[in-house]
């Protein structure tokens, strides 16, 4: 199984921007890491012995935050996807101008993304959070 990976600083970072750039209707999606869920457990105890129990009812096996059908109407910018509303046409979004039209069955999901996190990489992305923790600024 694979996730995406945001922290909360960042989610409220990439509102705000949006909230800034938004012409009305688009739906935005950031480029995020994604992550095995098993290098996910191997770096919170990697001494522990894995149980792969396979998937139960409801999970997905991969997060998609862009569909095919969704891609035929986005438009890929450096950090982000923008999801034009099917009337941008009408409306002369400036979107295209900003960025590329996705190719012909594109899809964005944790398992086809080009940026990973791997053990180390999910200990250097928690390791901010952990000294909060310690200093007590944060709690969980």
């Amino acid at each position: 199984m694979t996730r995406f990976w945001l922290s909360l600083e960042q989610g409220v970072r990439f509102v705000i921007n949006c909230i800034e750039q938004m012409e009305g209707g688009e739906v935005f999606v950031p480029k995020i890491p994604s992550t095995k869920v098993t290098d996910l457990a191997r770096a919170i105890a990697p001494a522990a012995k894995l149980n792969i129990i396979g998937i139960r009812p409801g999970e997905k096996v991969h997060e998609y935050l862009i569909s095919i059908d969704e891609a035929r109407h986005t438009i890929e910018l450096d950090r982000m996807y923008v999801i034009q509303p099917a009337e941008a046409i009408w409306f002369g979004y400036s979107w295209k101008e900003k960025g590329q039209e996705l190719p012909e069955g594109y899809h964005y999901s944790s398992d086809n993304n080009s940026e990973w996190l791997d053990v180390n990489g999910i200990k250097e992305f928690v390791s901010p959070f952990e000294e909060l923790f310690e200093q007590g600024k944060l709690e969980g």
